[in-house]
């Protein structure tokens, strides 16, 4: 029953995005994410639609959300949907880990009797 209703949910939460209209991914199919999806795509490029011919989430909309270049994970020969999608939900954003390393990396120290080459 609990698997049923996440299902429904899920397939919810795919038409939202998906919304009436659907314009090959233009703002009229994004519904409330049209602003985000429009600011992101102005930094990196066109969004791929977020789902498959089956209303399954897309690896390919996953990878372009994390700003991965296109084919970085959906390119690798021999791994299915289910991997992609596995490979990206484990994967780090690289712009979170630039700036994690940016916040949390210890500045660099020097040593007085050495001189930097």
């Amino acid at each position: 029953m609990q698997e049923r209703r996440e299902q429904d949910a899920g397939r919810a939460a795919a038409a939202a995005v998906r919304g009436s209209g659907v314009c090959g991914g233009r703002a009229e199919s994004w519904g409330p994410y049209a602003t985000a999806i429009a600011r992101w795509e102005s930094l990196t490029r066109p969004a791929p639609p977020p789902t498959d011919e089956a209303g399954r989430l897309s690896p390919l909309f996953v990878e372009w959300m994390q700003g991965l270049p296109p084919g970085w994970v959906t390119g690798t020969p021999g791994l299915g949907r289910p991997a992609q999608l596995t490979a990206l939900g484990n994967g780090v954003v690289p712009q979170q880990a630039a700036r994690a390393l940016e916040v949390l990396a210890p500045p660099p120290t020097f040593c007085p009797h050495h001189t930097p080459r």
